[in-house]
């Protein structure tokens, strides 16, 4: 949609209240023994493995694209009653795409790249969007974009829409997720019209940070920005997707979001195509919280490794 200022500039963030709001939620939210395997369950199809390491290697991807195809353990699956459980995607830099693209064929698990200068989105214009032109063209499915933060810290929302509906474009059928790197915009005020700038220039998803800023996914970030979601929604009819990244290790934060977007945004948000985990250490803690449930016994951390 075109760019609407006034209501950009009409949104506003109570922070104490959103803080309140987030500090109830992991206490009044939880879930028990098989209803607990079955929430883990649908969080691991929600997430994007991820590595974006600098060391990153052919033989690494691979592994961790086999373990995206069969992310837990085929005993532990056929005892839940669980068959064909895969992650949402695989999340890699843009010279792993081809190989990842290869080690997932015969599969439904698209391959997301970081592009446009990840993590901080400075370089050139002119080869932000050439790169997400070649992490198309090797297979990337999902592209997730970096937005120039300045432009927010500014206010200046005409560029950030200009910018963000040309890396749109340029993804031509991948889906894009845009990252706000929610920790460097200062206030809960420009993530909301942040949020709510990317939607309106075509953003698939709208996703927290880089999970390399000093910080990351928090529980009232988040609500902020499915708020602008739930928004976006009532107004265009258009469902965006939401991304949470960096930061979530532990199966219990998982239950803590996915039960803040059932709250908030309702069972359709429970699906990949509509939420993703931006994460790596998250699935082996799941792991061994769903052989706990079968086994009664907690397993060793080395036991699901993920590369």
């Amino acid at each position: 949609m075109v760019l609407d200022l006034a209501w950009v500039r009409s949104v506003q963030a109570n922070t104490s209240a959103i803080e309140r709001r987030a500090a109830t939620l992991p206490g009044r939210r939880s879930v028990k023994k098989a209803y607990q395997a079955a929430w883990l369950c649908r969080a691991i199809a929600c997430i994007d493995l991820t590595t974006l390491a600098g060391d990153d290697t052919e033989g690494r991807v691979r592994r961790l694209c086999a373990k995206a195809r069969q992310p837990v353990s085929p005993a532990i699956l056929d005892k839940l009653g669980m068959t064909g459980l895969t992650t949402g995607a695989v999340c890699v830099y843009h010279d792993m795409v081809e190989t990842a693209v290869d080690a997932l064929k015969g599969t439904n698990i698209p391959v997301a790249a970081v592009s446009t200068g990840f993590p901080a989105g400075l370089s050139p214009f002119r080869l932000r969007i050439a790169e997400i032109g070649e992490s198309v063209a090797a297979g990337a499915r999902e592209i997730d974009i970096v937005i120039t933060r300045r432009h927010v810290l500014q206010g200046n929302w005409q560029a950030l829409y200009d910018e963000m509906a040309e890396m749109r474009e340029a993804c031509g059928d991948a889906h894009v997720k845009a990252i706000l790197a929610t920790g460097e915009l200062g206030t809960l005020r420009n993530v909301a019209r942040a949020s709510l700038v990317c939607m309106m220039a075509g953003a698939d998803f709208i996703k927290t940070s880089t999970g390399k800023e000093s910080v990351n996914a928090t529980l009232p970030v988040t609500l902020t920005m499915i708020r602008a979601i739930r928004a976006y929604e009532e107004r265009t009819g258009v469902k965006v997707g939401y991304k949470p990244a960096g930061g979530i290790s532990k199966a219990k934060d998982a239950l803590t979001y996915l039960a803040m977007m059932k709250d908030e945004l309702g069972d359709r948000w429970l699906q990949p195509d509509l939420f993703r985990f931006g994460a790596s250490s998250l699935l082996g803690d799941i792991e061994r919280q769903l052989e706990h449930h079968v086994t009664g016994a907690y397993s060793a951390s080395w036991r699901h490794a993920l590369a």
